[in-house]
């Protein structure tokens, strides 16, 4: 019984412990919180669920980024943050048809500092803004928060999930940082 209790303890310092890492720095105001990288997460060890949605909404931009480099890690990122309800097949092939293609900026577009003009290349240390808005927490353990994309004029949003027996917070829907933006400068034909 004693064995049960301390592994289960250690379990649920492990399991807490990628985030921690993660996201080793908060900062917030009213409606916003501001979660800052050391480094990004390179797979899917390095991610959990959250005790706090923004949190995860960060690790989720993180997953997405990693998603454009090596396809594999980041969807196995992803399902980590999704907890018990992995991409389907259409999912992934809804990142691969937005995300890749030309179109790996999309995901940097959503951390501070990157923009249009310098080819969406985020400031360092690794930083994304999370906000909320008046009706974000409208639904029972549901949180529709918004990312800030800096190819786009309107934040976009993210529902993230909340598990009560646990208190973690899992990603359920990131459709919304996925629509076009505004191409880089590089790529842009009328510069």
């Amino acid at each position: 019984m004693k064995f049960a209790i301390l592994f289960g303890l250690l379990l649920a310092v492990l399991c807490y412990a990628p985030c921690a890492e993660a996201a080793m720095k908060l900062e917030s105001s009213e409606h916003w919180v501001r979660v800052e990288f050391d480094a990004l997460p390179q797979s899917a060890v390095e991610v959990a669920p959250c005790r706090t949605p923004e949190e995860t909404a960060a690790l989720t931009v993180a997953a997405l980024v990693r998603f454009t480099e090596d396809q594999e890690t980041g969807i196995a990122m992803l399902n980590v943050l999704r907890g018990p309800r992995p991409l389907s097949p259409q999912e992934i092939q809804l990142l691969k048809d937005q995300l890749l293609k030309d179109r790996d900026y999309v995901a940097r577009s959503h951390f501070n500092g990157a923009t249009p003009d310098n080819n969406y290349t985020p400031l360092q240390p690794y930083s994304v803004t999370v906000a909320d808005s008046v009706h974000s927490y409208d639904q029972e353990n549901y949180a529709t928060l918004y990312i800030r994309s800096g190819g786009a004029d309107s934040p976009r949003p993210i529902t993230l999930r909340k598990k009560p027996s646990t208190g973690e917070w899992f990603l359920w829907n990131h459709v919304g940082l996925l629509p076009g933006i505004r191409v880089p400068a590089s790529q842009d034909p009328w510069r």
